[in-house]
């Protein structure tokens, strides 16, 4: 069905899959051709859901960004980050790990060695979230939150975990650069809620279940629904299965973000000094890891977004 055809929704992504290697697969719904951003959101992966059995996991080697902070948020699993200002946290379903990579910072992310040992589930979305013209270069820092730091709206079968900024009338602890928000909604089966149009952009990724939008249709886990502005929906959970349905977003980007690889930056020279600067290995190093990553080959100069 067209975009133009719904009452509420601008654009539906979905996403690509991706297989890592072993059956775990990753969906990217941000960037995407038909959406670059949302807020500033640049990206969006989902990983998993995906069951490792003993000896197996997550490698995901010392890598470099700039120009952005990474979120991550599990909703089953665990995770192990380390990163170059000697940061090492484990993060599990309901924390958030908010690394500000600012003018420069190299991370790993792996399956611990208990974890692996013992075999585990991994279900999960990390976001990169760019940074306002002002902070791209601020220095690099490191947060993580724990589940029962973070607010919650309960009522009428509907749960909402705010991961990021304020929604709902409520506010994160996590810091951020500039207004958005990023939210964990679960239904329960039958359960409905109506959304704000509290920031000129917002949208819905669909976990689990199927959601009902009413006029706007059924969607089915795994689509991005961007809405239109000051667009005010009322989500619903089916009455045989309940949903799970991340909202995210803010207000726009003060102009047009380049990415390549892992770098984002409002000018497209910055991303290809970071290139320079990662090939010659001038990047800090992680404590403890000795892995290098190549750069990628890479086409051309930076895609600009949007």
């Amino acid at each position: 069905m067209d975009a133009f055809e719904h009452e509420s929704l601008e654009t539906i992504v979905v996403p690509r899959t991706h297989d890592l290697g072993g059956g775990f697969e990753v969906r990217r719904a941000l960037p995407h051709k038909d959406r670059r951003m949302v807020g500033p959101f640049v990206f969006l992966d989902q990983m998993g859901p995906h069951v490792f059995h003993a000896g197996e996991g997550i490698d995901v080697r010392p890598h470099p960004h700039i120009g952005l902070a990474t979120v991550t948020y599990l909703l089953d699993g665990q995770i192990r980050h380390r990163d170059s200002l000697g940061t090492v946290q484990d993060i599990k379903p309901g924390e958030v790990n908010w690394m500000t990579a600012g003018k420069g910072i190299v991370h790993s992310e792996r399956t611990g060695p208990d974890v692996r040992a013992a075999g585990s589930n991994l279900f999960g979305l990390q976001c990169w979230v760019a940074l306002p013209k002002d902070k791209e270069e601020c220095d690099p820092a490191f947060a993580h939150v724990g589940s029962q730091e973070l607010p919650i709206l309960d009522g009428d079968g509907a749960t909402a975990r705010i991961i990021a900024g304020s929604y709902f009338g409520k506010r994160s602890p996590v810091s951020v650069q500039s207004p958005l928000f990023y939210v964990d909604l679960a239904l329960q089966p039958g359960a409905r809620l109506t959304l704000p149009a509290e920031y000129p952009e917002q949208a819905l990724y669909v976990v689990d279940g199927t959601l009902d939008l009413g006029r706007d249709g059924r969607f089915e886990q795994g689509q991005l629904l961007v809405l239109k502005p000051g667009a005010t929906v009322t989500l619903a959970a089916t009455e045989n299965r309940g949903a799970r349905v991340m909202l995210l977003g803010g207000e726009p980007m003060d102009g047009p973000r380049y990415l390549t690889w892992n770098f984002v930056s409002s000018s497209s020279d910055r991303i290809e000094q970071a290139k320079e600067d990662w090939k010659a290995q001038r990047f800090p190093q992680v404590p403890g890891e000795t892995e290098f990553i190549p750069l990628p080959d890479l086409p051309g100069r930076p895609v600009r977004y949007p």
